[in-house]
């Protein structure tokens, strides 16, 4: 129905219609020299119009986006607090980006996601050195650094860390020791490592932010289940960045950042005071032990 007294708009056919807006934005990128850049942003760009003309986002839902996004920035502190790779993580982005980034053949190991809590440069630790400096259940994680063809890579480097008993890590939680539960351990002439620590927790990710909202709102819950994390290098190999899961953790196959893989689950079984294993490597009492393998690719 017409307005009374409306006159024609000139130039009707010419109106910025929904598919004209998505265009003429993918199109400002088209001068754009690196050619990857232009086709990340060209694509994006038909990507998000796409998702907003779907669901036809309202005006308010457009505005409480930005602001979740504003918040999530604000919420990182710079240091260990990262609240965009958290939003990644849980979205499963950062395992999307993993999978696509680490195609390796199937004889090296599987990886998963870096996470937001790894701290550079920790201290070098001997072989079955102890890097628990807060009580928990102790343990041993033992295994090797092979190459593809199963022959060993003395040397090789495994940066580790992992939460405290009481599920948090340090850095996260100023009342550990920075250097708790963190450490850098080399292979010995026969590739093998060896890694005093606690056996690790489930723990909930950081809820007190928007990340944190986002699950509440979404009724998902926010527990990773127990895991040991893993960067491991060395010389002509592709670096490996992987967890080991407790097998028998209750949040295997409802990870809040979904990065379980089959391959990488071990069983810390209890040893007790006489074993062996506890005169080589100092333990008092009872402990328990895990075994992995880590197969590295050539680049």
């Amino acid at each position: 129905m017409k307005t009374p007294g409306a006159k024609p708009v000139a130039g009707a056919s010419e109106r910025l219609n929904e598919a004209r807006i998505s265009q003429k934005v993918i199109d400002s990128f088209a001068g754009t020299d690196d050619p990857r850049l232009r086709r990340i942003m060209q694509r994006l760009v038909h990507h998000l119009h796409a998702f907003v003309s779907e669901v036809e986002l309202s005006e308010e839902e457009w505005r409480a986006g930005i602001d979740f996004l504003t918040a999530t920035g604000q919420a990182c502190d710079g240091k260990v607090r990262q609240e965009f790779i958290l939003l990644s993580d849980v979205l499963g982005v950062s395992m999307l980006v993993d999978a696509i980034n680490h195609r390796a053949s199937e004889a090296a190991s599987e990886s998963t996601v870096l996470g937001p809590f790894y701290i550079p440069g920790m201290p070098e630790r001997g072989y079955g050195e102890d890097m628990a400096l807060t009580a928990g259940e102790p343990a041993l994680v033992q295994g090797k650094v092979l190459d593809c063809a199963g022959q060993p890579l003395p040397g090789a480097v495994l940066d580790v860390w992992q939460t405290a008993a009481n599920g948090m890590y340090s850095g996260q939680d100023t009342d550990q020791p920075s250097a708790n539960l963190r450490g850098r351990y080399r292979c010995d002439a026969q590739g093998r490592f060896a890694i005093r620590t606690l056996v690790p927790v489930s723990y909930p990710i950081p809820t007190d932010g928007p990340v944190g909202r986002l699950l509440e709102a979404t009724a998902r819950h926010p527990w990773r289940p127990a895991h040991l994390h893993f960067m491991i290098a060395a010389p002509g190999y592709h670096q490996l960045v992987t967890h080991l899961f407790n097998e028998e953790d209750p949040y295997l196959d409802s990870d809040a950042v979904f990065g379980v893989k089959d391959s990488l689950r071990v069983a810390y079984r209890l040893r007790s005071a006489d074993d062996p294993l506890a005169a080589e490597f100092g333990f008092q009492g009872g402990f328990h032990h895990a075994c992995h393998d880590f197969v590295l690719e050539p680049r």
